[in-house]
């Protein structure tokens, strides 16, 4: 086993590491593995997917949530969900929903007047530049109430719904075309265009297919209605599409299933719509030049508008040669471009095969007007066998394909949902390559930007249907399973289970961590839904409450540790208005904001300008307070709503008589606060030194941290000036007020500031070897902590130089830490047990532990001026 974990760790660290850690560890790695009953695969996996903390991915994966309505973010290798987004359905946690700026999206989304609160979230698409992502907007469908989402990646959060007015519900959404110019969503279940009823008899007749092209304007990342317009189809069941690039660029490709027209029946004694569904052997792939129907759009003779948007004929688009459709394997789902546009994959779902059409060959068909013949409905369709480049026997149940980073060598990858297999093979030599097995039934895969023109390879995510054994179990209803793969040798390697515990995640995208700059904070006073200033925005000092008549509007500011007013009251029936600013300027000072039994929420990160609205018709008093534990007085920071029925005549409770402090007390309580002011303000003076030495200005988080630290200090003047006046005035109980406020903006500051003098002294120090790093680790996982903070006193003595109290210092160090009672009579250490009040404890440290702490020391002494 002991060669086994030598074997190990070379192949995972490099030699001269693994030798480090060989020693550094003790066997601890061999008891692990014996104890869990891991094998050397496993330790390798967990070695690829492991981000330590602090640590970053190098993608980031959106997925759908499918019935949840939200889209899901996590991180690649590691697999750590970052965040769950709010789209089609109410998000309490970010108070989407709950605000009036989230709760006015929520409702663009409304349908023929009906409120719609839930979403089937498919498909998200990042947008696209030359056909790369370019990581600034997201989209995503709605399958249940046919609906496009718009996704600013700049703060993750949903800035527009759209309503498809013509379709009743959408599967092959969203497709951002090469430059964003457009987003294809493709309608379902066939069904009329109006909102009148159509009996099902007349079918082939009234009932229709379409794609719907989004106009999008990826400047401000908004879809443009007016300019948007759809194309009519035959009800063929269209599903999934995708945009031409390179050399099929102006061109889109739509495929479907239901090319019989099949419409059911079991309740008068048909067949039940799988049976005739899926009669013939192929179904139908439409191709459409999108840029000629957008030209179209500009004559209003070509068009006709349909619940207010602009309605393309089939014959429109037929005579205008737009409009071509080719026989596909039955069934199908998915279509995918490949990098250069030169080469489209389908796979039928009740095939084996994959189809590889070229793209040179359908346009040579197109060009020479070469069809097999026409459909039902006069459009031209051009021969399968001579669009095709060639076929690839890969399994049962193919459905979904990514690109791989040698795409030029024919690299794809294809999910095989009845063999619960993920197959390589090359589309251009039609060959299958390798095959993994996943757990189980995969629908989607998500390759490394792996549908775009520049694929990463790396990694392959299994979207999986089904998990069945693969965790603990947690009811009927399980967990989804997205397995992660590493593609990047000959064969490809299974790494990591991921338990997704939310919806049925659908489809998933990925983008490079580069790509991404998303903001840690707004600019004060922003409405994050619209990217403005708010017209609520309430800086310190400008806190207020306005009446107009039955209207009651609140200006409030949130900032560590209050709620600025603390105190509104309303008369019962009045529509109340809370406009909130979080005047926070620290990165992850979040605060929220709710008033108990009145159902809002609204989440303020820095910045940020949101409200909330009800009507007070409860009376009674509320208490209103910050939801995210935001400081150390998080419970101090609220207030109350107290809401009386003007009908009504109140009579006062009788006071209670409560003891006041004497002017000397209160004296004594003065000098007291002002000693601790005076202390804590040194030790913030003692830190900026440490930072303006070390100059803190050359590196940007470093300054990020000060800036917000100094922004906090700023505000002290002002509250001094207000505590002399209350001195100068004989109001000393007000005066310490004031003095605490002071002592809670010394607080803020010098938590942020000792953050950012920690994070420079990493910056600055010298770089520890394997060994100390080890020892740290050590330190802090073996509980030293608790009682020593490097650079101070605290439960017990500051370890700075502790290598140079003592006689044969390392190793009397090393034999306090492996057997702390043999030396609770030295001299020196039962000084410290009477001056600390504690005893050091044994932790149990092995011999490699303490050695490598010994290091750490060495390297803590080699940096003391920086502690």
């Amino acid at each position: 086993m002991a060669t086994n974990i030598s074997r190990l760790t070379s192949l995972l660290l490099g030699t001269s590491l693994a030798a480090t850690m060989a020693s550094a560890n003790g066997g601890e790695l061999e008891k692990v593995m014996k104890a869990r009953g891991l094998t050397e695969n496993d330790v390798i996996h967990a070695a690829k997917t492991y981000t330590p903390s602090g640590g970053r991915d190098e993608f980031m994966i959106f997925s759908s949530g499918g019935q949840s309505g939200q889209i899901m973010v996590y991180g690649v290798p590691s697999m750590k969900i970052l965040k769950y987004i709010g789209v089609f359905t109410p998000e309490p946690w970010q108070g989407y929903g709950y605000d009036e700026e989230s709760k006015k999206v929520l409702r663009e989304g409304n349908i023929r007047g009906r409120e719609i609160n839930w979403g089937d979230t498919h498909h998200p698409a990042i947008s696209e530049t030359n056909g790369v992502y370019d990581g600034k907007w997201l989209a995503i469908n709605d399958k249940a109430n046919p609906r496009i989402a718009i996704l600013d990646l700049n703060d993750f959060e949903t800035k527009q719904i759209v309503v498809n007015p013509v379709f009743k519900s959408d599967h092959g959404g969203a497709f951002f075309t090469p430059n964003s110019e457009y987003i294809l969503e493709a309608s379902q279940y066939a069904a009329p265009f109006d909102n009148n009823y159509h009996p099902i008899e007349e079918y082939k007749e009234t009932y229709r297919g379409g794609i719907t092209f989004w106009k999008f304007n990826d400047k401000i990342g908004r879809i443009n209605q007016k300019k948007s317009f759809v194309l009519e189809l035959p009800p063929y069941m269209q599903d999934l599409s995708d945009a031409g690039k390179g050399a099929s660029n102006g061109w889109g490709f739509t495929n479907s299933f239901n090319s019989e027209m099949y419409t059911g029946g079991i309740e008068v004694g048909m067949p039940p719509f799988e049976a005739g569904c899926s009669r013939n052997d192929t179904d139908f792939l439409h191709v459409y030049n999108w840029k000629k129907l957008a030209t179209l759009t500009k004559n209003k003779k070509n068009y006709k508008v349909i619940n207010g948007i602009k309605v393309i004929p089939m014959s429109v688009a037929v005579a205008n040669n737009a409009l071509f459709l080719i026989p596909e394997p039955k069934s199908p789902h998915g279509v995918d471009v490949s990098p250069d546009g030169e080469y489209i994959v389908v796979c039928g779902k009740l095939d084996t095969h994959a189809s590889v059409y070229k793209w040179s060959k359908i346009q040579k068909l197109i060009k020479d007007h070469k069809y097999a013949g026409k459909d039902p409905y006069g459009i031209p369709i051009l021969s399968m066998k001579d669009s095709l480049h060639g076929q690839v026997e890969l399994g049962l149940g193919p459905l979904h394909n990514q690109y791989g980073k040698h795409w030029k060598d024919g690299e794809i990858y294809t999910s095989l949902y009845v063999d619960s297999q993920i197959v390589k093979w090359d589309y251009k030599h039609l060959k299958v390559l390798d095959k993994v097995n996943v757990h189980y039934n995969v629908g989607h895969l998500c390759g490394m930007e792996g549908k775009s023109a520049d694929p990463q390879g790396k990694y392959i995510i299994s979207l999986n249907k089904l998990a069945i054994d693969r965790f603990d179990p947690v009811g009927p209803l399980h967990p989804q399973n997205h397995q992660l793969i590493d593609i990047s040798g000959k064969k490809m390697d299974l790494l990591y289970d991921m338990a997704i515990p939310l919806g049925e995640p659908h489809q998933a995208v990925a983008i490079r961590m580069s790509k991404l700059h998303p903001e840690v904070r707004y600019k004060m006073g922003t409405n994050s839904r619209t990217g403005k200033i708010s017209k609520g925005k309430t800086l310190a000092g400008q806190e207020r409450v306005v009446r107009k008549g039955h209207n009651v509007t609140v200006y409030a500011t949130l900032v560590r540790s209050h709620i600025n007013p603390e105190r509104v009251t309303v008369n019962k029936g009045d529509i109340v208005t809370f406009y909130l600013t979080n005047l926070e300027r620290a990165e992850d000072e979040t605060h929220g904001f709710t008033v108990d039994n009145y159902d809002v929420h609204a989440s303020l990160e820095p910045g940020k300008t949101a409200s909330v609205k009800f009507k007070a018709d409860l009376e009674g008093v509320f208490p209103y307070y910050c939801t995210e534990f935001c400081s150390a007085l998080h419970l101090e920071m609220m207030g109350y709503l107290m809401v009386k029925d003007p009908n009504k005549k109140y009579v006062s409770a009788q006071k209670l008589k409560m003891k006041t402090m004497s002017k000397a007390e209160l004296k004594a309580e003065y000098d007291k606060t002002v000693a601790v002011n005076t202390a804590t303000d040194a030790v913030i003076q003692s830190v900026v030194k440490f930072l303006k030495a070390n100059h803190y200005e050359k590196y940007p988080t470093v300054k990020a941290l000060v800036v917000d630290a100094l922004d906090q200090y700023g505000k002290i003047p002002a509250q001094k000036k207000l505590s002399d006046k209350a001195v100068k005035a004989g109001d000393l109980e007000k005066a310490v007020l004031f003095e605490n406020m002071i002592w809670q903006y010394m607080v803020k500051t010098a938590d942020v500031g000792i953050r950012a003098k920690n994070l420079l002294v990493k910056k600055v120090a010298t770089k520890q070897s394997a060994a100390a790093a080890a020892g740290e680790r050590a330190f802090g996982e073996g509980g030293c902590g608790g009682c020593h903070v490097i650079g101070k006193v605290s439960s017990g003595p500051d370890l700075t130089g502790v290598l140079q109290r003592h006689e044969n210092a390392e190793k009397w160090v090393r034999n306090f830490i492996l057997n702390p009672k043999s030396k609770y009579h030295d001299p020196y250490v039962e000084g410290m047990i009477n001056y600390f009040n504690l005893r050091m404890p044994n932790q149990h440290m092995t011999k490699e532990e303490v050695n490598n702490i010994v290091e750490y020391f060495k390297w803590v002494d080699e940096n003391a001026n920086l502690f």
